[in-house]
């Protein structure tokens, strides 16, 4: 399974440094929506609470703007018949979810150090931060990737699919926002308070629900 699971997310990755289609997507929304953000605001004096609100609302709807095409461009492209037939649906869920695991991190290696640069403020415990990040980004990337395979031979995909992620991630993103709180603003904060514990939970039950469904999903 291991080596299925590799040529497939090879796969999706080759094909990804070729059209970087998602890439852009993700990264020239998140930016703009910063940089929107940052000229609004202006030199107003804002409060760490509203920044980790503000911070995870980029991280949530820079992330929705690409899960979408993951399993889109199999469709568009007429190879999810051919994917049927050559591997097993558990090998293709995990390939899918490990390239938008890939791609939400590597938004957020970009974005997080722009949006403390840009809105100057100081980072109280980093770890938490780190460690919410991380589950957040398990999180938005199980989701997202059950609901693009769901929505992926709808007509209407763009909006039926922001529709259908918000409710679940909109847990992953309270419980982030809640961390991001207490990173930005608790220096002796504990590693792994209650929402670390709760992010933690919802990730994995959000990641076996996933897993389970997608079966039954791909082969309808």
């Amino acid at each position: 399974m291991l080596h299925e699971i590799w040529i497939l997310f090879k796969k999706d990755l080759i094909q990804e440094f070729r059209s970087k289609a998602a890439i852009n997507a993700i990264f020239l929304f998140s930016v703009v929506t910063l940089t929107a953000v940052s000229y609004s605001i202006g030199s107003s004096a804002i409060s760490n609470n509203v920044l980790a609100a503000l911070l995870w609302i980029v991280i949530v709807f820079s992330a929705l703007s690409a899960f979408s095409h993951i399993f889109l461009k199999e469709e568009e492209a007429q190879t999810a018949d051919t994917l049927k037939l050559i591997a097993q649906p558990t090998p293709i869920f995990l390939s899918k979810l490990l390239f938008n695991i890939l791609l939400l991190t590597l938004l957020l290696i970009v974005i997080v150090p722009l949006f403390i640069a840009a809105f100057n403020f100081e980072v109280k415990n980093i770890p938490l931060l780190l460690l919410s990040l991380f589950l957040g980004d398990l999180g938005l990337a199980s989701g997202g990737t059950i609901v693009a395979a769901l929505i992926a031979k709808a007509s209407k995909r763009g909006a039926l699919f922001s529709v259908l992620s918000f409710p679940i991630l909109l847990p992953v993103m309270i419980v982030g926002i809640s961390a991001a709180q207490m990173a930005f603003t608790q220096a002796d904060s504990p590693i792994f308070p209650s929402e670390i514990t709760a992010l933690f939970a919802y990730d994995v039950v959000l990641f076996t629900a996933a897993l389970m469904l997608f079966d039954f999903i791909w082969n309808d």
